[in-house]
């Protein structure tokens, strides 16, 4: 891959992470409930998530999801329950302040927030039909393909790693500046119903030859 073109995957790979999505609601939803340290591990868990949907788009295995209509569904609908779970399990959550969830000890692992970052970004049938739009531009084709395919995931990686931290931290610093449950419980139900949405999107979401 020339310079040139790695630069244009670059600013391409910025407007990707910074784009709304369920990602970056994931990363703000673990900012709110458990502060940026502990949060952030959501990031790893979303960026293993990119790199699987790299890895199956380089595959061919990207491919057979876009047109096989059953493959499409099943991963479909497994993302959107997932995403509506994460919603509900949100708007339920307790209106604590975070000094006192940090106090207490999180509930939640750090190997539980890196799996519910992988699973909201592999499960997204959406990502695999777009990075299969996305790729093909910046691979040439007459050299060497594993090369590029990780030099795009590292690239994909390391924009998500600095944008979803900026998500993250901004959840956290906000959450930390609130003392009051009912606007804790409120920004729980906010960022409960943004996965609710997400999910009701990705329902919506069809590929290209329907």
């Amino acid at each position: 891959m020339e310079f040139t073109t790695w630069l244009t995957l670059f600013a391409a790979c910025w407007a990707i992470s910074i784009s709304p999505g369920a990602g970056a609601v994931a990363a703000m939803s673990a900012g709110l409930s458990h502060g940026f340290r502990r949060g952030y591990f959501m990031t790893f868990g979303l960026i293993l998530g990119i790199w699987t949907q790299v890895l199956l788009v380089g595959a061919g295995l990207g491919a057979l999801i876009a047109t096989s209509e059953t493959a499409f569904a099943v991963i479909k609908w497994a993302g959107v329950a997932y995403l509506i779970y994460l919603g509900i399990q949100q708007w339920r959550a307790p209106a604590k302040p975070l000094v006192a969830q940090q106090a207490e000890g999180a509930l939640v692992t750090r190997r539980q927030l890196v799996m519910r970052g992988w699973v909201v970004n592999a499960l997204n049938p959406k990502g695999t039909v777009f990075l299969l739009a996305v790729v093909p531009q910046f691979l040439n084709l007459k050299a060497e393909l594993a090369p590029q395919y990780l030099l795009i995931g590292a690239t994909l990686g390391f924009t998500d790693l600095v944008v979803m931290g900026g998500y993250t931290v901004l959840a956290a610093r906000v959450l930390a500046a609130l003392k009051s449950e009912s606007h804790i419980k409120a920004l729980n139900r906010v960022f409960g119903s943004l996965f609710i949405v997400a999910g009701s999107l990705l329902a919506s979401f069809k590929r290209a030859a329907d």
